[in-house]
């Protein structure tokens, strides 16, 4: 469902430490943040990196993504 969806943009988002806390005082500057954090990560799959994490819960995750994607092709 859409909720997924959101939930899982969410997860990516907060993999950037900046965004994980409120440290930023304004509402723009946190916009900006988060458009950094989505052009990073586009950025990131578009060159066909691959992504490394930190800790066993995030490669779970990133684990099932890629299953999911290769169940729906």
């Amino acid at each position: 469902p859409r909720r997924w969806v959101v939930e899982r943009t969410f997860g990516w988002l907060v993999r950037n430490r900046r965004l994980a806390r409120d440290y930023e005082r304004l509402t723009v500057n946190s916009e900006a943040m988060i458009k950094v954090a989505m052009i990073r990560l586009m950025t990131i799959r578009l060159a066909g990196q691959a992504v490394r994490w930190s800790n066993t819960t995030e490669r779970e995750a990133a684990r099932r993504i890629n299953a999911e994607r290769l169940i729906a092709t």
